[in-house]
């Protein structure tokens, strides 16, 4: 399993205003609670916590993550889960085949109507999984099959538009098999981690003077990367969620990587990391007007997402821009 810096989450209500703080000496800090978010890989752990208020309240959260490079952000897409069941009729496979309707046939023609679907597919969409049963013996038609399927893309109006084309895959073939097809989607839906382009600026300013070395924003534009529960936390309150070098070239959920992760060496460039962060948090508490300035990103950024105001209106307001990867 990675590692990962949990999330740090900031309440900065009642701060105070520049010309007290400047008169007087530094007030006590504000709340600052450091919040382990399990189940990310299964389940959506963050997800439960919105749902439970663990985040109501809160100005900024941060939360980063190991990876091969440094990043202020990469674009983590949005993810629908899927579980195919198929339901047909099983018989001697040699003796008396046409009494059978074979569930294995309909699980073999959906993966293949996925790769033929992957033609018209956008290249930032992906799709993918596993025949997870196939049949019991040889000489059994199979009567169960079953298929788990991730889906991903860029947002959540693009998932729901990959969603219903991979979906018609999987009733075709039942269709065409004259199987029963049970299509349920996973519990919860991981949203696209938005950007928010003040914290991120901040987050890089701190990290260089630490001496971390971030990619270029070309990369980042031109590169995917996972899915993460902490994308839902962040259509709820303005998040950082920044990428991080260990150490190593190995890649994530791999066993070099769990090996990598757990070494002496990934210490030195997790508590680097850790410390950006926390660089990050004193600006947002201290600085004045950036906390204003992040809400206003993170505004800006959710309307440009929700679909309700246009692109080009809103490269034209002033003051806050918007992260590289938004338009995703």
């Amino acid at each position: 399993q990675d590692t990962e810096v949990k999330s740090t989450k900031w309440h900065l209500q009642g701060r105070p205003t520049p010309v007290t703080a400047a008169r007087h000496p530094p007030p006590a800090c504000p709340p600052i609670t450091v919040l382990g978010t399990p189940a990310e890989e299964q389940g959506g752990g963050k997800i439960d916590l919105i749902n439970a208020g663990a985040f109501d309240g809160l100005d900024v959260v941060f939360m980063a993550h190991p990876s091969q490079e440094n990043a202020a952000y990469l674009p983590d897409v949005a993810e629908h889960d899927v579980t195919v069941k198929y339901y047909g009729k099983a018989s001697h496979a040699a003796a008396y085949p046409w009494e059978g309707v074979n569930a294995l046939d309909a699980a073999v023609l959906a993966y293949n109507n996925l790769s033929v679907l992957r033609q018209q597919m956008k290249p930032t969409w992906r799709v993918h999984g596993v025949i997870k049963n196939g049949g019991v013996k040889p000489n059994i038609i199979p009567s169960y099959t079953e298929l788990e399927f991730y889906l991903r893309a860029p947002s959540m109006k693009d998932l729901s538009v990959l969603t219903e084309k991979v979906e018609n895959c999987f009733k075709s073939a039942a269709l065409a098999t004259g199987c029963k097809v049970e299509i349920k989607g996973g519990e919860n839906d991981y949203y696209n981690v938005l950007p928010n382009k003040s914290l991120q600026k901040v987050y890089k300013e701190n990290g260089k003077k630490l001496g971390i070395e971030f990619i270029s924003e070309d990369c980042i534009l031109n590169g995917l990367s996972g899915s993460t529960d902490f994308g839902n936390v962040t259509f709820v309150v303005p998040g950082l969620h920044p990428y991080f070098y260990i150490g190593s070239d190995a890649l994530n959920h791999t066993e070099q990587y769990t090996e990598a992760a757990g070494s002496q060496n990934a210490q030195f460039y997790a508590l680097r990391t850790a410390k950006a962060l926390a660089m990050t948090a004193l600006d947002v508490i201290f600085k004045p007007g950036l906390l204003d300035i992040v809400r206003e990103d993170f505004r800006q950024v959710k309307l440009k997402e929700e679909g309700q105001i246009n692109p080009v209106e809103l490269n034209e307001e002033s003051g806050v821009g918007i992260g590289a990867c938004a338009s995703h």
